[in-house]
């Protein structure tokens, strides 16, 4: 059973940056993709950014392309989400899923870890 566990969310000033942690155990991830959600009071949960375990292939949102930078970390089983130049609107709970690359649908979720941008 996979298992996630996010860390490194807080409260920051915009233009400031932050990292957030996703810990993977239960499984063996090189043919799993790592994503990155997150979800703003009120609002439907939206896709940030993905990574391909084994490719490092990533892919993110036009929302925070050039600010944000997904990576992981296979002797640690960790996958980063590097978000830089912070914005108020980028305040919400963010979520790191894993989805089996045959699948379509992410079907592992972590707990969320709050982010908040203050202006």
């Amino acid at each position: 059973q996979v298992q996630l566990v996010e860390s490194g969310g807080g409260l920051v000033q915009a233009g400031d940056s932050l990292r957030l942690s996703c810990l993977a155990s239960g499984r063996t991830f090189s043919n799993y993709a790592m994503g990155w959600f997150r979800q703003a009071p009120g609002k439907e949960r939206e896709f940030v950014a993905s990574v391909r375990w084994s490719s490092g292939i990533t892919r993110y949102a036009d929302s925070v392309e050039g600010r944000f930078a997904i990576s992981r970390d296979n002797a640690k089983n960790k996958v980063y989400l590097q978000m830089n130049s912070l914005r108020p609107e980028d305040t919400a709970i963010y979520y790191c899923a894993a989805r089996m690359i045959v699948q379509g649908d992410y079907s592992s979720w972590g707990q969320g870890t709050q982010v908040t941008v203050s202006s």
